[in-house]
């Protein structure tokens, strides 16, 4: 590493001002500071220098998201090769065929969203950002398996330009950018996001041209009036709670393992990265409006007969809360405000996802949500604070 370093210090003046590449400055920058950590220091308006910059926070983000990467590879082999009836397979068999189902789909987020931001970055002059290296595969990750590349790179493009270049780049967007492709997603092409996962067989003996199953919360969604059912698996066998905790159903690829998540929650908080207020709090909030919702269940409402450890296990809920709601970026800043921010997330998802038949999760909606109202509480907070300082100096 330390030869591959020499040879690229000896390139850098050429991109540098005045150099014959002065115009790629920007995209060089972004490779040496992934690979290295930059020998600059900032000059001014900082109290404490460190190596642990924000690439480096990114990457271990990225590295506490592949638990529930490896699985969800897996998982989608798996699934396929239940739903022919096929599942006794090698553990490698059921990952390689996981893995080659999403890697086209990573490799067009990426593509699609760093070319973008290399872009923005020569035409203003500015480093790039690393904010992708999480979006990059969070994206994909919360997505259906059988979503087209062409349609994901629609949504990565319009997330990433009007959700995040037009207010500034990383760190000024107050709006999640993966959340937005989703949401993009959702409304743009509700067919493909209807909550059932397709499995393509590629041949054998049992091919077929491919197989539909419903996500557990899709089954209750989609279920008539006082006709609930036990929740299945792809070929109709009833799900367990283990089966719910590991992850053994169809969903969005990455996101159905509770314990991979929280591996990965584990990892977040250790390092310092995420915020356990948010998360706490947002556990709380869901596991309080799933009591209320099955205390009252009702036929109305098929998705409110699940007990609360289900609402927080299944569907997106505890993705969002670990890895969507901790972003820093569009979360609160105050600690009592990420109290409020969190707790309302978790009250807000289970609503949606209870009593809006039409739309079997509601995770993305109130993370977007709230987003939105974070400046508002921060604000809301603040002012309290200052109120109630004003009120001890005139009592004094």
């Amino acid at each position: 590493m330390k030869g591959l370093k020499r040879k690229i210090d000896r390139i850098k003046p050429n991109f540098e001002k005045g150099g014959k590449f002065e115009k790629l400055h920007s995209v060089f920058d972004g490779f040496y500071t992934f690979l290295y950590t930059p020998n600059e220091t900032s000059r001014s308006g900082v109290h404490i220098h460190d190596g642990n910059d924000s690439k480096r926070t990114m990457i271990m983000v990225v590295l506490s998201l592949l638990p529930c990467c490896l699985f969800g590879m897996w998982n989608v082999g798996y699934q396929h090769y239940l739903s022919i009836g096929e599942p006794n397979q090698g553990i490698f068999t059921l990952f390689f065929f996981g893995l080659f189902a999403v890697l086209p789909q990573i490799l067009t987020a990426y593509i699609v969203g760093l070319g973008i931001e290399f872009v923005v970055a020569q035409i203003r002059g500015h480093e790039i950002q690393e904010g992708f290296l999480v979006s990059g595969i969070l994206i994909p990750m919360i997505c259906p398996v059988d979503t087209p590349c062409w349609m994901l790179a629609i949504a990565v493009a319009f997330a990433v330009i009007f959700a995040k270049e037009v207010f500034g780049g990383t760190g000024y967007n107050f709006l999640n950018v993966a959340l937005v492709t989703r949401a993009f997603l959702f409304f743009s092409y509700p067919v493909k996001m209807s909550g059932d996962q397709v499995f393509v067989q590629l041949g054998g003996a049992n091919a077929v041209d491919g197989y539909s199953g419903a996500t557990p919360l899709g089954q209750l969604a989609s279920s008539a009036e006082g006709a609930l059912t036990k929740l299945t698996n792809t070929i109709g066998e009833p799900l367990s709670n283990a089966d719910i905790f590991f992850g053994l159903y169809p969903g969005s690829w990455g996101e159905t393992s509770t314990l991979c998540i929280l591996i990965g929650a584990a990892i977040l908080l250790l390092t310092g990265i995420a915020s356990w207020r948010i998360i706490c709090s947002g556990i709380v909030g869901g596991l309080l409006m799933s009591v209320i919702a099955h205390n009252w269940a009702s036929p109305l409402y098929p998705v409110s007969y699940l007990d609360p450890f289900q609402q927080l296990c299944l569907g997106g809920f505890m993705f969002a809360i670990v890895f969507m709601a901790t972003d820093p970026v569009t979360a609160c800043r105050t600690n009592i405000g990420k109290y409020i921010y969190g707790f309302l997330i978790g009250v807000v998802a289970i609503l949606i996802r209870v009593y809006n038949t039409g739309y079997p999760e509601g995770a993305m909606l109130s993370v977007l949500l709230l987003n939105c109202f974070a400046p508002l509480i921060d604000y809301c907070v603040v002012n309290s604070n200052i109120k109630r300082r004003m009120r001890r100096l005139t009592v004094k």
